[in-house]
């Protein structure tokens, strides 16, 4: 089974097949377009959803869904990303548009890094486009230091190097 997590509003849990619709409307979301780009279908989250299952089962660690402890409701996504092929393990993060401005993605990065360090990753960063203001903030907040550029589908990202607690 794999691990899931408590912060002080929100629960990091793994993914149901219920999340296909809160998800898909995140994605198709024009902030989280212009970041991961558009027309994303239902099929295409099922299958995002069982790429993050997998990729707890294949690394111990990945992506979890973000929910409110006190309403249920879903918020997002955040957690650990390393694909193959990467040097580093990423603390990502995104929040469903109701749920932004209100600290849920600092909350979640925290104790994703946290969480990260304390598995014994040497290395955690944040791949974040220029001009993310809002990811910036988050990763400024978490006290992570610009340290490079890593291009990810031919654009050009900041490496945020993440300081050990």
């Amino acid at each position: 089974m794999a691990i899931e997590l408590e912060s002080a509003r929100l629960r990091l849990r793994q993914w149901r097949e219920d999340d296909i619709g809160p998800l898909l409307a995140f994605y198709n979301d024009p902030v989280s377009e212009s970041i991961y780009g558009a027309g994303f279908t239902r099929a295409d989250i099922w299958r995002r959803i069982a790429l993050f299952v997998g990729h707890f089962q294949l690394r111990g660690f990945g992506p979890w869904a973000l929910e409110e402890k006190t309403s249920k409701s879903f918020v997002g996504h955040g957690g650990l990303w390393f694909p193959e092929g990467w040097d580093d393990v990423e603390v990502g993060y995104g929040i469903a548009p109701e749920h932004r401005r209100k600290g849920y993605a600092a909350e979640a990065a925290l104790c994703a890094r946290n969480y990260g360090y304390e598995i014994g990753i040497p290395r955690l960063v944040s791949y974040i486009q220029p001009g993310n203001a809002a990811s910036i903030a988050v990763a400024t907040r978490l006290q992570a230091k610009p340290n490079g550029e890593f291009m990810m589908h031919g654009k050009p990202h900041t490496i945020y190097l993440h300081q050990k607690p």
